[in-house]
């Protein structure tokens, strides 16, 4: 039995060299490329225009808010500060603690909610204008031009013999990039240990074992990453790459190549497109929008950049690589509604809401109570029955307070001895109270009882708490 030839042609993955030569004679354009051959570097070129002025921005807020953040002080100590050792995260005036995770996962919710938005309004924005890797990528990248030269410059020196004048420039250049990421590693770690005691400790080499790994990791995490790596993450690594095509539509704006105006290309009928190149030698990751949508763009609108300063120069319009949606490209007029806005737009509002009323209603005392086991009841010289109980106080405002303690829930029950209790700071603390009974307050058994806990300072923080209290 002969199996059926199929329909679509098969392209080689390692194409024969006359292979090549029909497609090339063809011209129908199809590219036939190895998937195992090393793909050549990528130089970009430099580009000015609105797109990139707007990536530098992103580039200088992002760094100051990172490197900046750990030294600024509030209330005597950092003002974020992640201690996974005390369980408790600072952030300026909010202290969260464990009993607050649904604020954090409230918190990744909306961050996720809104990236999913801004894809489907205007593509990968954020890829492309303050992923860190994009944003490491090009302070990396400056770098080099600085040490090495423009693309063309880096390109030859990369091409040339290993000589002392290439071995000094790679030298600086790897020096810069590995000082760069070194100091990028020390402020990660300052966000959980206070940067202004990791210092000096560093200095020493006076510290514990995962401030020293996570230093020395996060450093050559970004050097490679940086450094090496640049647009294959893009590529090959990226997982938000490949599935945001789903969050695409007809009306998704991402940077775009009008072909119908653009083609066919000068020299072959007088399209506005000349057909330069410079669209290309300017993406970061390589492509050629020209050939349309592609997973590895990352909607940084450099070759819009480069494509309107062209179209100056020729006196053409300008927008022959824009940001435009399929309908805009096919000259079909705009939508009045797009349901998934709205439905990512609700998303955000309610989570918003739910974030707000989760914020003003966690309370900044936790009580637990704990009933002695090893002794359920007592009889007291003066004749009343006592239960031992140990209180958990929590006080997790940023300042000092004193609780007070009440009880209820039988005839004549009370405590016994001390019901006022200070608490620290930011602390947990246990103490023992004796909870006192008649003989004769109900049925023999385990009775239900309240303890009542209020912030002397402010009676409207105040926590209820039930137990029960065991009578012979």
């Amino acid at each position: 039995m002969t199996r059926k030839a199929p329909s679509r042609p098969v392209i080689p993955i390692r194409p024969t060299a006359g292979e090549v030569a029909n497609a090339g004679d063809a011209d129908d354009g199809v590219h036939f490329v190895s998937l195992y051959q090393k793909q050549p570097d990528i130089y970009p070129r430099a580009v000015k225009g609105w797109f990139a002025r707007w990536r530098w921005t992103f580039v200088w807020l992002t760094q100051l808010l990172f490197y900046g953040l750990p030294w600024i002080g509030w209330n005597d100590r950092q003002a974020v500060l992640f201690d996974l050792g005390a369980r408790r995260f600072y952030l300026f005036g909010l202290v969260l603690w464990p009993q607050d995770a649904l604020l954090l996962a409230i918190a990744l919710i909306l961050a996720a909610t809104g990236l999913f938005l801004v894809t489907a309004l205007a593509g990968r924005l954020f890829c492309g204008f303050a992923c860190p890797q994009t944003v490491y990528t090009s302070i990396f990248m400056w770098v080099e031009t600085r040490v090495e030269g423009d693309h063309l410059a880096r390109l030859r020196l990369d091409q040339a013999p290993l000589g002392p004048r290439k071995l000094g420039l790679k030298a600086a250049k790897h020096g810069l990039w590995l000082l760069f990421a070194g100091w990028t590693g020390i402020t990660f770690v300052g966000y959980f240990t206070p940067i202004r005691e990791l210092l000096p400790a560093l200095a020493g080499w006076n510290v514990g074992p995962w401030e020293g790994f996570w230093v020395l990791f996060y450093a050559l995490f970004t050097y490679l990453q940086a450094g090496f790596a640049r647009e294959a993450v893009c590529q090959h690594m990226c997982p938000y790459s490949r599935f945001q095509g789903v969050m695409f539509d007809a009306t998704t704006r991402t940077v775009s190549y009008d072909a119908t105006r653009g083609e066919p290309r000068k020299g072959k009928g007088g399209g506005d497109c000349i057909d330069c190149g410079i669209c290309v030698q300017v993406c970061p990751t390589g492509i050629d929008i020209r050939d349309g949508l592609q997973y590895p763009c990352i909607n940084c609108g450099l070759c819009v950049d480069a494509c309107d300063e062209v179209m100056t120069r020729v006196a053409k319009p300008l927008g022959l690589i824009r940001f435009a949606s399929e309908q805009e490209l096919a000259g079909m007029p705009r939508r009045g509604g797009r349901p998934r806005l709205a439905v990512y737009g609700g998303l955000i509002g309610v989570f918003v809401a739910l974030g707000a009323w989760t914020a003003t209603q966690r309370s900044l005392l936790l009580v637990d109570v704990l009933r002695d086991r090893g002794s359920l009841a007592r009889e007291a010289a003066d004749g009343r029955i006592e239960n031992a109980y140990t209180l958990k106080l929590a006080n997790l405002a940023e300042m000092p307070r004193d609780f007070e303690v009440e009880v209820s829930g039988l005839p004549g029950i009370e405590l016994v001895g001390t019901r006022r209790f200070a608490g620290e700071a930011g602390s947990i603390r246990a103490v023992q109270v004796t909870v006192a009974a008649p003989a004769d307050g109900g049925p023999s058994g385990a009775r239900p009882i309240t303890f009542q806990v209020r912030a002397a300072d402010d009676p409207s923080t105040r926590v209820t708490e039930k137990s029960t209290f065991v009578l012979p």
